[in-house]
């Protein structure tokens, strides 16, 4: 069994401003990231063929990329290699035409008559794909409002709570920054892994804020105390995400490599933010003599 040691952090040696400062300007930097990606596409990340309708066809073939996309009248809106996994020969590729594009009869039709081996079709309407999205959005927003409210309401205290509310914010900026700049659409799967990191998120900032409000001794003692069980709880959350991601990786399931990649990097972040952000904002709260 592994064991996270770790280390005592002598936080006296910082400022608040210098604490702050990193996990900030990563949000400032994933923020501009967003902004930027809107601006360019109209959204703030792009959303997969589950959010906006359109047939996803997986092939296996010896044949090139271009090739690929030769071979169909409708030009492909994207044409990705995967690992194929299993004992495949060839190149495994995922096929996507936008909605409207062509039938998914044609796309078989083409694919066979190229002498590609089909793997899987996945078809879904505009219409269906708008609703979905949707829902999936609205139930972020509605996840993410609700653990406001009830991180409020267990404090009832300013500061210590809306240091819980922006770490878990941060947490899931971050992410959908890099889902940008990886070239990771947004799916089920993968709004599904933000729901997963406003859990994380609330587990650690509320473990150390109970902690620092709630139990006796100094506040750097219980800040230690917190940062043993939460860092290795999110350590061992980590390395775990990390198997996931290259298993699902070397095998080809390119869902759950995305799923895996989001948590990895959303769980780093709240590292950050937790033992940074929101240690920063307790202390600035119980020794600067911030209103409570």
């Amino acid at each position: 069994m592994v064991e996270f040691t770790v280390p005592e952090v002598d936080y006296t040696r910082y400022t608040n401003r210098q604490l702050a400062a990193v996990p900030l300007a990563v949000l400032a930097v994933a923020l501009l990231v967003i902004a930027g990606w809107y601006a360019a596409t109209g959204a703030p990340v792009t959303p997969g063929v589950d959010f906006t309708g359109g047939t996803e066809l997986r092939i296996a073939t010896d044949a090139s990329q271009d090739e690929v996309t030769a071979a169909f009248e409708a030009t492909p809106e994207s044409v990705r290699t995967v690992a194929a996994g299993g004992n495949s020969a060839g190149n495994t590729y995922v096929v996507t035409f936008q909605s409207g594009s062509t039938t998914t009869a044609d796309i078989e039709a083409q694919a066979e008559a190229a002498g590609f081996e089909i793997r899987s079709i996945d078809a879904v309407s505009a219409s269906f794909g708008a609703d979905t999205q949707l829902l999936a959005l609205g139930g972020v927003g509605i996840a993410f409002v609700g653990m406001s409210i009830l991180v409020f309401a267990m404090f009832r205290t300013f500061v210590p709570s809306i240091a819980v509310v922006i770490s878990a914010f941060s947490d899931i900026v971050i992410p959908v920054a890099l889902m940008n700049l990886l070239g990771i659409e947004l799916s089920l799967g993968t709004v599904a892994a933000l729901l997963m990191l406003i859990g994380y998120s609330v587990d650690s900032d509320i473990l150390l804020n109970n902690h620092v409000l709630r139990r006796s001794g100094d506040f750097y003692e219980s800040t230690y105390r917190a940062m043993r069980t939460g860092v290795t709880m999110t350590l061992t959350s980590i390395a775990a995400m990390i198997v996931m991601t290259i298993t699902a990786t070397l095998f080809g399931i390119q869902l759950l490599a995305a799923i895996g990649t989001v948590l990895v990097f959303g769980l780093a972040a709240d590292l950050m933010n937790t033992y940074m952000l929101n240690v920063t904002l307790l202390r600035w709260w119980k020794f600067e003599g911030v209103a409570r």
